[in-house]
C-alpha cells in the first residue's frame, strides 16, 4: 500500500522514455480521466436505482448476470453492479493510454461507455415517464 499511495503523491513517469512511446503505461494520468471516472460511476448509480423502479413495474434486466444476482440475491445487486463498473473503471483508466488494435485509444472507449450510459439513463427515464 505504501508504494500505491507513494506512487499516487509522487508519480515518476509521466509519459514515455522515448519518443513515440505515448502509448505506455505511466504512473499519471490526465485529470480529465478523473471526472470521466466519477460520471461513469454516478451514471452507474443511476442506471441501478431507475433498473430497480422499473422492475418494480414489470421490466426484466437485460445483463444475465445481474439478473441471475436480482434472483438469487437482490441485496447485493447495486454492490455488484457497483463493484463491476469501479473494475471494469480502474482497468480502462490504467490502459487510458493504450491503443486498442493499435487504432483506438482506451480513453475514447471511456468516452464511449459515457455517451452509452447517458443514451440508457435517457432511455430508462422515457420509459419512467410513460408508466408514471
Amino acid at each position: 500500500m505504501r508504494a500505491f499511495f507513494q506512487g499516487g503523491l509522487t508519480p515518476r513517469r509521466r509519459g514515455g522514455r522515448r519518443h513515440g512511446e505515448s502509448h505506455m503505461l505511466v504512473d499519471w494520468h490526465e485529470p480529465h480521466l478523473l471526472a470521466l471516472s466519477l460520471m461513469i460511476l454516478f451514471l452507474s448509480i443511476t442506471d441501478a436505482f431507475m433498473t430497480l423502479t422499473l422492475m418494480t413495474h414489470g421490466a426484466i434486466e437485460a445483463n444475465p448476470l445481474l439478473a441471475y444476482i436480482l434472483a438469487v440475491a437482490p441485496e447485493l445487486f447495486a454492490g455488484v453492479k457497483l463493484l463491476l463498473t469501479c473494475v471494469a473503471i480502474l482497468v480502462l483508466v490504467a490502459l487510458a493510454r493504450a491503443r486498442v488494435f493499435r487504432v483506438i485509444r482506451v480513453s475514447a472507449i471511456m468516452h464511449s461507455c459515457l455517451l452509452l450510459y447517458l443514451c440508457l439513463i435517457c432511455y430508462e427515464w422515457w420509459m419512467l415517464r410513460a408508466i408514471l
